[in-house]
C-alpha cells in the first residue's frame, strides 16, 4: 500500500507543473478582452469545452426554381336537355309465380325504350293453378281483365309449383291422374276466357327445361295443356323449350345471352333464372308486345299522306282477312360452331363394309399379314421395277423414227488449168 501511494505522489509531482501552467494560461487569456459583463459569468474551461464541442452542420442555402402555377378550366360542356316525361300510355300486365316475377323485371328492362310502356307487376311468387286455395288465378285474372286499371297486353308464366296433388271438393288427384288433368284444363280456359272476353291479347309463355329429368318431364306434360287449351281462347303461346338446352337436347346451366356470349343462365337450383337469363326469356316475349304495340301506336298525318288511298288500275287489293306473317323471333336458333358433330338419332359411327369383298380382304391380308408386295399394273405410278420387263412385255414400245440422212453438198470440179503456149513461153528454147 505504501509503494502504491509513493508512485501516485511521484506521478502527480511530474504533471503538476504541467497543469497549474495550463490553469494560468487560461486564466490569462480569459483576463484579456473580457467585458465587464461576462466577468461574472467567466468559465476558464470555456475554450476547451469549444475545442471538443460537436460542429454544426450548414447546409447550404440552395435556390428553388419556382414551379409554374397551372390553371385548368374543364372543356365546355353542352347541357343535356331531358326529354319531357312521356305518360304511360300503354300497359303490359305481367302474371304468374316466380318465373312470372323475373319475366316481368326483364319486361321493363327490355322495353326501357319505349317510355310510353309500363309494366304492371301482377305475379305472385309460390302460387300456381293447382292451390286455388293460397291464391286463385281464375279469380285474379277475371278482375284484373274488368278492373279499372287499363291492359293492353297480359302476360303469363305460370306452373313451376304446380306439380303437387291437387284438391278440389270432389277429392285430391295426383298429377298423372285424369281428374287432375281436366280440373287444370278447366282453370288454364278460365284464365285465358276472362282476358279474350275483355279483348286483352294473352301472351302464354311456357316452362323451360329443369335440371331434374323427373322435373322436366312434369313440365313437358304442362306445356301441352297450355299450348292446346290456352290457344283456343285466343291466347299466343310461345315455346321456349328449345332455346335454354345445349346442342344434345339436354339442360345446359350456360349458354348465349341476348349478345351472343356464353354465360350462366340459370341459377344454382336448375328451375330460376339469373339476370341474363331472364333478359334472354324476355327477348323471346318483347317482339310479341312491340308488334301489338305497333298496331295500337297512331300514325302520324306524314304517314298516312303516304298511303295511297286509291288502288292503281290492274291491282287486286288483298281480302281483309288476308294471313298476317308470323314474326320473326329477334334471336334464332343457336347453334354451336365448336361442339362435336353427332350423327342423325344421335348413333354413333359404327363400320362401313367396304366395296370390294373378298378381293379386299385378301388384299389386305396379302399386304401386312404375308408381307407380300401386290401385283403393280405395268406403267402406274407405284411401278418401281427397274429394267421395266412387265411394261415391256406388256406393250412394247414404239420403234423411234428413222434419222434423216444428211447428204454432204457436191465439190464443185476444179478450174481446167490453161494450155500451154510455147511460143509465148519466155523458158523454151528452139533448137
Amino acid at each position: 500500500m505504501a509503494f502504491r501511494l509513493t508512485r501516485g505522489r511521484r506521478l502527480w509531482d511530474r504533471i503538476r507543473p504541467s497543469v497549474l501552467g495550463l490553469a494560468a494560461l487560461g486564466l490569462c487569456l480569459g483576463a484579456f478582452d473580457m467585458p465587464a459583463a461576462r466577468a461574472q459569468n467567466f468559465n476558464p474551461f470555456g475554450w476547451f469545452q469549444q475545442v471538443f464541442r460537436p460542429q454544426r452542420n450548414y447546409d447550404e442555402y440552395r435556390p428553388q426554381r419556382p414551379h409554374p402555377h397551372y390553371t385548368y378550366h374543364p372543356h365546355p360542356v353542352a347541357k343535356v336537355q331531358k326529354a319531357p316525361a312521356v305518360p304511360p300510355s300503354f300497359f303490359v300486365a305481367v302474371l304468374g309465380d316466380s318465373l312470372g316475377e323475373l319475366l316481368g323485371q326483364a319486361l321493363t328492362t327490355s322495353l326501357s325504350d319505349r317510355p310510353e310502356v309500363e309494366v304492371l307487376h301482377e305475379a305472385k311468387e309460390d302460387s300456381g293453378l293447382v292451390r286455388d286455395d293460397y291464391y286463385d288465378w281464375p279469380k285474379t285474372a277475371h278482375d284484373l281483365a274488368t278492373g279499372s286499371q287499363k291492359i293492353n297486353v297480359a302476360v303469363i308464366m305460370i306452373g313451376s309449383n304446380d306439380h303437387q296433388t291437387l284438391h278440389d271438393s270432389t277429392g285430391s288427384y295426383d298429377p298423372d291422374s285424369e281428374q287432375y288433368d281436366q280440373i287444370y284444363a278447366a282453370r288454364i280456359e278460365a284464365v285465358a276466357k276472362a282476358f279474350h272476353d275483355a279483348k286483352i291479347p294473352l301472351i302464354w309463355v311456357g316452362l323451360p327445361i329443369m335440371k331434374s329429368d323427373r322435373y322436366s318431364k312434369a313440365m313437358t306434360a304442362l306445356n301441352d295443356m297450355y299450348r292446346q287449351y290456352a290457344s283456343q281462347d285466343g291466347a299466343t303461346y310461345v315455346d321456349i323449350w328449345d332455346d335454354f338446352v345445349d346442342d344434345g337436347g339436354q339442360f345446359s346451366p350456360y349458354g348465349p345471352d341476348v349478345d351472343g356470349q356464353v354465360v350462366r343462365l340459370r341459377a344454382l337450383d336448375g328451375v330460376h333464372f339469373t339476370k341474363a337469363g331472364a333478359l334472354k326469356l324476355a327477348s323471346f316475349v318483347a317482339p310479341q308486345i312491340r308488334q301489338i304495340l305497333q298496331g295500337e301506336a297512331p300514325q302520324d298525318d306524314a304517314a298516312l299522306a303516304k298511303i295511297e288511298t286509291t288502288a292503281p288500275s290492274g291491282t287486286n287489293l288483298p281480302a281483309a282477312n288476308a294471313a298476317v306473317p308470323p314474326i320473326k323471333p329477334a334471336i334464332g336458333p343457336v347453334l354451336p360452331l365448336t361442339g362435336p358433330v353427332m350423327a342423325a338419332g344421335g348413333q354413333l359411327a359404327t363400320l362401313t363394309p367396304a366395296s370390294g369383298g373378298a378381293n379386299t380382304a385378301s388384299l389386305v391380308e396379302q399386304t401386312f399379314v404375308d408381307t407380300r408386295h401386290p401385283l403393280l399394273q405395268a406403267g402406274r405410278a407405284d411401278d418401281f421395277d427397274w429394267p421395266r420387263h412387265e411394261l415391256a412385255a406388256a406393250e412394247p414400245p414404239p420403234k423411234p423414227a428413222p434419222l434423216p440422212t444428211l447428204t454432204a453438198p457436191a465439190e464443185a470440179p476444179p478450174p481446167a488449168s490453161p494450155a500451154k503456149n510455147p511460143a509465148a513461153s519466155p523458158t523454151s528454147t528452139v533448137r
